[in-house]
Order: C-alpha cells, then sequence, then structure tokens
C-alpha cells in the first residue's frame, strides 16, 4: 500500500472558511481547497497548483496547523477506500483576490465554492467532519493539537 501525501488550504476572512461545494449522489457537502502531492512536488507547489485549478485564485501559504491521516479501511466508505492511506497536511493561507476567479480545472463533483461562518461550521457537512471542532477551536482560542488523527 502506498501512502498519498495532499496538501489542503485554511482560507479564513472575516469570520468565514472558503470551501469547495460539492454534489455528488443526490447530496450537497463540502471540502478545503487542496488536492494530491504530484511526483516532484512539494506540498507549497501542490497546494498553489491545486487552489489555482479549484478556486482560481494563487495563495500566500502560512503555517501549518493541522495533519490528518486518512486511512479508508477504518471509515464509513471503506468499501470502496480499504486501500486508500492518505496523509493530509492542512496550511493557513491567504487568497490573492485580485486572481480569484473560477477555477480552470474543478473536481469531479464541484459545483463552486461557498464562504461558510466559522461560527456555523457544525450545521454544514464540511469533510472530514471531526475537523470542523478542530477548525472552532483554532479560531476561538488557538488551542487545538496539529496531529488530529485517522479521523472523518
Amino acid at each position: 500500500m502506498r501512502i498519498r501525501n495532499s496538501a489542503k488550504a485554511i482560507i479564513v476572512e472575516d469570520g468565514k472558511l472558503l470551501a469547495l461545494k460539492m454534489h455528488e449522489n443526490s447530496g450537497t457537502y463540502y471540502i478545503l481547497p487542496g488536492g494530491g502531492q504530484e511526483h516532484g512536488e512539494t506540498l507549497h507547489q501542490a497546494l498553489r497548483r491545486e487552489c489555482r485549478e479549484e478556486i482560481g485564485a494563487d495563495v500566500e501559504i502560512g503555517d501549518l496547523i493541522f495533519v490528518r491521516e486518512y486511512i479508508g479501511k477504518h471509515h464509513e466508505l471503506a468499501a470502496y477506500h480499504s486501500h486508500a492511506h492518505q496523509t493530509e497536511f492542512m496550511f493557513l493561507c491567504r487568497v490573492n483576490h485580485e486572481t480569484f476567479a473560477e477555477g480552470t480545472r474543478l473536481d469531479k463533483g464541484q459545483i463552486g465554492t461557498e464562504w461558510i461562518p466559522i461560527q456555523e461550521l457544525m450545521e454544514y457537512t464540511l469533510f472530514p467532519r471531526a475537523l470542523r471542532t478542530h477548525i472552532m477551536s483554532y479560531y476561538e482560542n488557538g488551542n487545538t493539537p496539529i496531529y488530529v488523527g485517522d479521523i472523518n
């Protein structure tokens, strides 16, 4: 089994988190911008590329604030993801509004982007679901672990 690295952006402005809005299998949900690291890329290069593709913007990458593992066989989609093992590195980012537009290479199922109020995160289906409380805690008091483990 191969472990795949992924870089994700946590972009917050005016108390709102920028998320990709997805629609698949008759359901709407949200995920963070970002994606898989390609061979030869650094995590920062991967994140910049993914943000250009998905949100149509350049980003300024800041601190690493969360590391999450996803071991597919431990979660509800084990029938489809039992082979998956991914480590996600989540960085604080700022979006360059001069370059902000619609993405050029949207993910499968992506129907747009949306700014979600941090205080209302628990009302949204944002994956990984367990990350919602960590994001809220980080913005409320800065107290949260960097390694959040194998969560979904």
